[in-house]
């Protein structure tokens, strides 16, 4: 079957096209996506903005005509932190819905992380044994650990890369100053609960996910992404430990000139590396694996999982927005 998985996160919104069925590999058939950037479409209240809600409501309407347009029998439509922390969620979500026809639906935090972990041990399989899944989304920063394909632990921490550069950077460079208290609480939000992960014991296997995680790896030397999904790329402590004093002291136009950094990214790149580097201190890790797969190959793994186990064989129409 070919599904429409739409994507609302709080830096991009993002259709990827895929055919899937059971037994095999979702397999991407096309890819349409805007920087939406909602996380920073907040006013002082915490709501999403009118021409936050304008941008969200214009493409979710036009990826419907893609889906439609590229043969999708189904779209699973969900957004993430940006919009489940707004305090104006369900009202941005009946409006979009009014003006384009889908109902997105809200995933918590730790959904998030279930269907992120899902995607990775799907991915790594059972030879991994415990997993450790880290994610750093724009909004959010989610974890989960177990040896299963559910997670024992899942959790969700609102550290997202474009969260933090908007309330500590406020759109211009960062001093030393506020990196040292930014980085001191990132440390303390992340360790508290760092127990729910430690407990059972060092994980077999770290894997990151995400596109600050990406960049990141690709700063630090991992392989472009044109070499293919199946390249094995990690992210070092040590080599990002060494980067994070050069990415502070960098300007916009000499972050994008980074490996594996966009343009509409550089001002959250800092931030992500603080989130990084204090995954990998607290949970002492000396790397991090890149997992090309992450929250929406989840979604699509979970609803093939659900279209077999129900035995449905007829599909639904494109404007479906259930994951």
């Amino acid at each position: 079957m070919r599904l429409g998985v739409l994507d609302i996160g709080s830096n991009t919104g993002h259709l990827l096209v895929v055919d899937a069925h059971d037994g095999a590999a979702p397999l991407p058939a096309y890819s349409y996506k805007e920087p939406l950037r909602l996380a920073e479409h907040l006013d002082d209240e915490g709501a999403v903005a009118p021409d936050g809600v304008e941008a969200l409501a214009a493409f979710t309407a036009q990826a419907l005509v893609v889906a439609e347009d590229k043969g999708c029998e189904e779209m699973l439509a969900f957004a993430t932190s940006a919009v489940r922390d707004a305090t104006n969620s369900e009202a941005v979500l009946d409006e979009v819905g009014r003006r384009s026809g889908v109902r997105i639906q809200v995933l918590s935090g730790e959904d998030e992380a279930r269907l992120t972990f899902l995607a990775v041990r799907r991915w790594f399989g059972w030879s991994s044994g415990r997993l450790a899944v880290f994610d750093i989304g724009g909004g959010s920063l989610e974890i989960a650990a177990g040896k299963d394909e559910a997670p024992d632990v899942a959790w969700s921490l609102p550290l997202g890369a474009a969260r933090l550069a908007a309330e500590w950077f406020g759109g211009g460079a960062p001093d030393d100053d506020t990196v040292r208290k930014l980085r001191k609480q990132i440390r303390a939000d992340i360790a508290r609960d760092a127990g729910n992960l430690l407990r059972s014991g060092r994980p077999d296997h770290a894997v990151a996910t995400s596109k600050t995680f990406r960049s990141l790896a690709r700063i630090c030397g991992a392989a472009p992404s044109d070499d293919g999904p199946l390249v094995s790329r990690v992210l070092p402590a040590d080599e990002l430990r060494g980067w994070i004093p050069r990415l502070v002291a960098m300007d916009d136009a000499a972050l994008a000139e980074l490996p594996g950094v966009s343009p509409n990214r550089t001002h959250q790149i800092v931030s992500g590396a603080l989130v990084a580097e204090a995954v990998l201190d607290i949970f002492d890790l000396e790397a991090l694996e890149i997992c090309p797969w992450a929250l929406r190959e989840g979604v699509i793994l979970e609803r093939i999982d659900r279209f077999v186990h129900a035995g449905d064989q007829r599909g639904t129409t494109a404007g479906s927005t259930s994951p």
